[in-house]
């Protein structure tokens, strides 16, 4: 039915030291210890510093002390590690840019296309342009971050994803939209959804209560990390999707677009 293997992941649900990325990588490190084993260890948005409109302060270039830091924990666990963080592009533009490090190449990457209007996030930040598809043990990962979530078209993609993923700050005060969408996002696009959120208050007083998740090809729960702190495991299965597939093979029928 299907050539892959499973997917192991390990999520990393946690608070966040405000403008403190020295004090953040000391934390993440002593939780990856406990991700080891995991195929892919996901991390929250703006995993450095916390969701911050301080871009011009606290941007790292692209081959700072955070990317830096990725690759060596990425080799040192032997996992892929994913997270967004506060990046000083090439050209001078400031993105949230979600870096995917591998335990052997070079990181690639994703910015984030939807700036958060109402934190001013557009103000601060260059949106990205483009959608990115990566491999990982045979499987299609599209990653996205937090806001991306609202926006069904450019979560869409007919061609094959196999997991979607967000990384977020999203907060306890909208948590029911949160908890409503990331079905929906599974559901059309008949994929697994791994969502990682953060847990604790931001700088600017903002509460974050959790919620991070996985979710199989039809909206199921796999996952449901509620309000904790530390790491959370789920196993996805290959043989599974590509079964529900070919019963409910919807995606034969989907529009087709072009995105601007």
């Amino acid at each position: 039915m299907s050539s892959k293997p499973d997917l192991e992941l390990a999520l990393i649900q946690t608070t966040l030291a405000w403008h403190d990325p020295a004090a953040n990588r000391e934390h993440f490190q002593a939780l990856l210890e406990q991700a080891r084993g995991a195929d892919l260890v996901i991390l929250p948005e703006m995993f450095s510093t916390g969701f911050s409109m301080e871009s011009a302060e606290l941007a790292e270039p692209e081959n700072g002390p955070s990317s830096v830091w990725l690759r060596e924990q990425a080799q040192r666990i032997d996992a892929v590690i994913c997270g967004s963080l506060i990046i000083q592009a090439a050209d001078g533009s400031y993105r949230n840019r979600l870096l995917w490090a591998r335990p052997d190449g070079p990181l690639a990457h994703y910015d984030k296309r939807h700036l958060f209007r109402m934190a001013g996030e557009h103000k601060h930040y260059r949106a990205g342009s483009e959608q990115v598809v990566l491999e990982l043990k045979g499987w299609r990962v599209r990653p996205l971050i937090c806001y991306d979530l609202r926006f069904p078209v450019w979560s869409r993609d007919a061609g094959g994803t196999d997991l979607l993923l967000y990384t977020a700050n999203w907060p306890g005060a909208r948590r029911q939209h949160w908890n409503r969408l990331l079905p929906a996002r599974a559901i059309e696009n008949l994929c697994y959804v791994a969502a990682v959120n953060r847990v604790g208050e931001d700088g600017k007083g903002h509460g974050y209560t959790g919620d991070s998740q996985v979710l199989d090809f039809q909206g199921e729960t796999l996952l449901a990390a509620g309000d904790g702190d530390g790491v959370f495991r789920a196993r996805l299965s290959s043989e599974a999707l590509a079964a529900y597939r070919e019963r409910f093979p919807a995606h034969l029928d989907a529009d087709a677009f072009t995105l601007n």
